[in-house]
């Protein structure tokens, strides 16, 4: 159902943007990067967390870690990972394919500004094998995101 709805979400937001389907995983970031042939930095990981009894989600360049600092400062607590369950039940997707597109319920989403080092990013499609190419300031108007800076970048 997580893809369908993708799917369906793309065609009636972002008709543009098109869907790449791969035959090989694209579940976690270095698995994603090798498909796509990039940089994982440039892969666009969603992930679902909480803070106190906010849900949201974070859209992040692949590489970069949340910082418990920031969140802290932008959200006024720690922030705590949803565990797979948690994270279907919030999105509708499954951990592997988690994306800001085709939730089942709405949610708040913000995006790590660390994206506009990119012209464009991937982040996945509902589905472990799939994803889509888009401009980080496209993404982030798409999904109605606000911009944070919550995370750190490798040295």
């Amino acid at each position: 159902m997580s893809g369908e709805s993708v799917k369906a979400w793309l065609e009636t937001h972002a008709p543009d943007l098109k869907l790449i389907d791969h035959t090989r995983s694209t579940a976690t970031v270095i698995e994603a990067a090798e498909v796509l042939g990039v940089e994982p930095a440039r892969i666009a990981k969603t992930l679902a967390f909480k803070v106190g009894d906010a849900v949201m989600l974070l859209v992040a360049r692949g590489d970069a870690r949340l910082d418990n600092a920031l969140c802290k400062a932008e959200f006024g607590g720690r922030p705590r990972m949803l565990d797979p369950e948690a994270t279907l039940a919030a999105t509708g997707h499954a951990v592997g394919g988690v994306c800001p597109f085709g939730l089942s319920q709405p949610l708040p989403i913000v995006a790590d500004r660390s994206l506009l080092a990119f012209a464009t990013v991937f982040p996945a499609a509902g589905t472990q094998t799939s994803s889509v190419e888009v401009e980080p300031k496209q993404l982030a108007e798409l999904i109605g995101a606000r911009w944070v800076t919550i995370c750190k970048l490798p040295e």
